[in-house]
């Protein structure tokens, strides 16, 4: 019952739930502050009872037979509170009769004693917190209100006090009142913060679990569209260039042994090479073409290659000092290479002529690969990832792809990296 009264305050029982496992009670039900705080209440209580029940049995007024009997009701609220009141606050089915019927049974013991020995009213320091633990705000204070208001009218009419000791016992009353009801306030908007900074925690943490799911499936996607390029333009384009050797070999088997024996050991060279990327790939180490080389050296050996697989030239300029770079600049460097030859083998035509121009600055790094061949709109949509791969990987480093073309006027491809000192400086 605890707990359905101070949810009353926040209105949202998901959240309150929420709110539980966020403290780490794993569901349990004793996982709110002032539950798990109930045995030092009962101890609270039993002293404040106890208090009482010496200073009713020790008060000058009046007769020793109405203050035993006024000490005999104060004890019953002991086990009344054990059996029906302490039940209802653990109570978390949302019963309200049977925190109803611990106040009613409560205020009917506290009522009579309070009339025959005012001193009893010190019980009222044990049944406040109780009221404002199992009531509403508003049923509370209307307990409290009759609490002090019944004792006295009846205590002065019973015993016809003077009229100093009338307003004295006036004073304390409404003291009790006021300080019982600042204090139970007070309390329950303490526990409507609380509940307010739950929910906000919850939303957060539902926040935190969302925003780390999206980020595993957005690393999950720039994995994928990473292992895409690197596929493409690996495996892909060495599968092409066997594919182009085979049918090569097949049409030259008839009329030109020697020049299929050659493409024969292209495919085989070929094949090795795409293993060799292969592995690297699985191993996600860097491409095969760098391991233990310089950039420079890499794009020499692609150039060849082309040349050994089309006959047609291409040849490497490099500009500035060759000087060790951060591998992902080497490696968006490569694959701009790579794509681009491979686009003059499939698009150029026969024989195109391709340079290769790779420029080391203080504070850049510029790929350009040009060929002589037919060329095409770069304005014009166009099907394939290469291209896009391309300026895809030079913007994630910083840097950008530019591709110029027109019909009859061949195609460049111009890859700009700026060096950061950062990255120089981790590559020195």
């Amino acid at each position: 019952m605890v707990h359905r009264r101070i949810a009353a305050v926040s209105a949202d029982v998901s959240l309150e739930e929420q709110a539980r496992r966020l403290t780490g009670a794993d569901g349990a039900r004793d996982s709110d502050v002032w539950v798990r705080s109930l045995r030092p209440w009962d101890g609270y209580f039993a002293v404040v009872w106890a208090v009482t029940l010496a200073v009713v049995l020790g008060a000058a007024q009046p007769s020793w037979p109405l203050r035993a009997v006024a000490a005999s009701i104060v004890a019953l609220n002991l086990p009344w509170y054990v059996l029906v009141g302490r039940p209802a606050m653990l109570d978390d089915t949302g019963d309200e009769g049977a925190a109803r019927r611990y106040v009613v049974g409560a205020m009917l013991l506290f009522l009579p004693t309070a009339v025959l020995v005012n001193e009893t009213q010190l019980v009222t320091f044990a049944l406040a917190p109780q009221c404002f633990m199992l009531l509403r705000l508003r049923g509370a204070l209307w307990v409290l209100g009759i609490m002090g208001a019944v004792p006295f009218a009846g205590w002065t009419l019973l015993w016809r006090p003077s009229l100093g000791e009338g307003v004295f016992r006036l004073l304390l009353a409404v003291a009790t009142f006021a300080f019982s009801a600042f204090l139970g306030q007070w309390t329950m908007r303490i526990i409507a913060q609380s509940r307010d900074r739950a929910a906000l925690i919850a939303e957060l943490e539902a926040g935190r679990e969302e925003i780390a799911r999206l980020s595993a499936a957005h690393g999950a996607l720039a994995e994928r569209e990473r292992m895409s390029r690197e596929i493409h333009d690996t495996l892909a384009q060495g599968f092409t260039s066997l594919l182009m050797l085979s049918q090569a070999v097949e049409s030259e088997l008839e009329h030109d042994l020697p020049q299929a024996r050659r493409h024969v050991a292209l495919m085989t060279r070929t094949a090795r090479e795409n293993l060799a990327e292969a592995r690297a790939l699985v191993a996600g180490g860097s491409p095969a073409d760098l391991a233990g080389t310089s950039l420079a050296d890499a794009l020499e050996r692609l150039a060849g290659r082309h040349t050994a697989q089309t006959g047609a030239p291409a040849r490497l300029t490099v500009n500035g000092g060759v000087r060790p770079l951060p591998t992902a600049y080497e490696v968006v460097a490569l694959r701009a290479c790579q794509e681009a030859l491979a686009n003059t083998r499939k698009h150029a035509g026969p024989s195109v002529p391709v340079t290769v121009l790779l420029a080391y600055a203080p504070d850049a790094l510029t790929l350009s690969v040009q060929d002589e061949g037919c060329g095409f709109d770069a304005r014009a949509p166009r099907e394939g990832y290469g291209l896009d791969g391309v300026r895809a990987r030079a913007e994630e480093a910083g840097g950008s792809a530019e591709v110029r073309s027109a019909p009859g006027s061949g195609t460049s491809l111009t890859v700009t990296l700026p060096l950061s000192p950062a990255a120089l400086r981790r590559s020195t």
